[in-house]
């Protein structure tokens, strides 16, 4: 029976529109803060923002969480190694919830951890199901069983 609290099962085509919405939304998202540990802050200042905030080891730190989040976020959005990237970002950003947001509250705007807790949520997501049917690694798996 179909009401407002049990929907009937999702099609197809709705299952894969979402992930392609979610990966797209959580890829800007990574990227756009990759982009600016990168250019806006530079690998300088990042390395020396990540170092006031007790980040270990903060020239490496700042480096990996720059690339995963540039190339993360490029590769979530294309739907490509998304498992790999998804995970790779799930482990940079409970790094940044443990180390730098989680003594902070839940709200950002004291430098809590909301918008860290949200995007862990989404990746576990996108890690758990896939990239979906709109994806380069839909077209890389359907060219390797073909052939």
């Amino acid at each position: 029976m179909r009401t407002l609290l049990h929907p009937a099962r999702t099609t197809p085509a709705l299952h894969d529109i979402t992930l392609l919405l979610a990966r797209i939304a959580i890829g800007i998202i990574l990227l756009a803060h990759g982009w600016q540990k990168y250019s806006e802050f530079t690998l300088d200042g990042t390395t020396a923002a990540f170092g006031d905030m007790g980040v270990p080891v903060p020239a490496a730190a700042a480096l990996f969480a720059t690339v995963v989040e540039i190339l993360g976020g490029l590769a979530l959005i294309l739907g490509i190694l998304t498992p790999v990237f998804a995970a790779l970002n799930i482990v940079n950003l409970l790094g940044a919830f443990l180390i730098v947001h989680a003594g902070n509250g839940l709200f950002i705007d004291n430098g809590g951890y909301e918008l860290v807790l949200a995007l862990i949520a989404g990746l576990v997501l996108i890690f758990a199901l896939g990239a979906g049917r709109f994806s380069a690694d839909r077209l890389i798996t359907r060219r390797l069983r073909a052939s």
